[in-house]
């Protein structure tokens, strides 16, 4: 299942979805991590040291061999420049798989042991200084969009995405990537209007979203935020001794955190795995293939000089079942043709 997590900054966003990585970890699901937060912090908060986490291979620095290697021997793309952000899999694309061993995770996933448990760690690279004043936090993040359109993921297999706080993650085409987006609101007004944003902007696109009140202190919380987001609320944490010492780099073993808190991540991997049986491989393609649309009109034709309409593959679904890496079995589902869904004025493209 692919999982983000957002909220608006402070709310705990990035050391939830540390738990939640922690809380898969031990239950030996293999798990990839990403770091898609300019605030490039959820290294830390799996225990790496400052210099460790700073030295963690960028997304965006490896574009071109991304690139290169997804589009394998697709005939509708001319050449690695000319790919995007948005750009879609079709026949002779390379798909990635979480448990596989591929280039990419070679060049840009970092093993990070859990109490034992490896998880691989990919981050999308803070800001370097050539990027101050010449680039948007968008064009960061395209790499991890094209990796997810390539992505096939399977049951009891978890991708687990720390996203950009607040509502910025609408400024692509990512926020429908996932199976379920896990929304972090603490119990104020503030905390709450993220959610709103949210809600409001994801509506039209059919996105799961489940809230996790974070930092609740007692039944008047509980309730404000039941009051505010309704059946939306999944599930409530409090304060944790445990997380206290992590933060301070001396965290327990992770079967040491607070039963209450353990639980509360249990009912984020029930809702997680919930998610697979709605799960609609023919959607997610159409809208992959809107954005692709969307952004190739906008700004993607003009910069790569090619008309990126072309680079559709009509006839293909990215689903469960393709048997290898660029394979196309014409199977159940493959006979089923992409179409744009009418325009829509959410998100604005932004160029990667």
């Amino acid at each position: 299942m692919k999982i983000a997590f957002v909220g608006k900054g402070g709310s705990g966003k990035t050391t939830l979805s540390s738990l939640f990585i922690r809380h898969l970890a031990a239950n030996e699901a293999p798990v990839v991590a990403v770091d898609a937060d300019i605030n490039q912090h959820l290294g830390a908060a799996l225990g790496l040291a400052e210099d460790e986490a700073a030295a963690l291979p960028a997304l965006g620095a490896h574009l071109p061999l991304i690139k290169e290697y997804l589009r394998g021997s697709n005939p509708r793309i001319a050449s690695a420049d000319t790919m995007i952000k948005t750009t879609p899999p079709g026949r002779g694309s390379r798909l990635l798989r979480v448990t596989e061993d591929n280039p990419v995770y070679e060049a840009c996933a970092h093993t990070v042991l859990l109490d034992g448990e490896p998880v691989r760690l990919m981050a999308t690279g803070p800001f370097t200084e050539a990027d101050l004043g010449v680039a948007c936090y968008h064009s960061k993040v395209g790499a991890v969009e094209l990796c997810l359109n390539h992505l096939v993921d399977g049951p009891d297999e978890y991708v687990v995405v720390d996203m950009t706080a607040g509502s910025d993650s609408f400024a692509s085409g990512m926020f429908t990537r996932f199976d379920v987006t896990f929304l972090v609101a603490e119990p104020t007004r503030k905390g709450v209007s993220v959610y709103r944003q949210y809600k409001e902007y994801a509506r039209d696109f059919g996105v799961a979203l489940k809230v996790v009140g974070n930092k609740v202190q007692g039944p008047e919380d509980i309730e404000f935020l039941q009051d505010e987001v309704g059946e939306d609320l999944l599930v409530t944490v409090g304060h944790s001794d445990w997380v206290r010492a992590m933060e301070k780099g001396r965290p327990a073993s992770f079967e040491l955190l607070e039963a209450t808190n353990r639980f509360a991540l249990q009912s984020l991997q029930d809702a997680a795995d919930d998610s697979y049986a709605h799960r609609d491989w023919g959607r997610y393609t159409e809208q992959m293939v809107d954005f692709h649309l969307k952004n190739a009109q906008s700004w993607g034709n003009a910069k790569t000089g090619a008309d990126l309409a072309e680079q559709v593959d009509p006839g293909f679904v990215l689903r469960e079942g393709l048997d290898a890496p660029g394979a196309f079995d014409g199977g159940a589902g493959s006979e089923e043709v992409v179409s744009p869904r009418p325009q829509s004025p959410r998100p604005a493209p932004q160029p990667a």
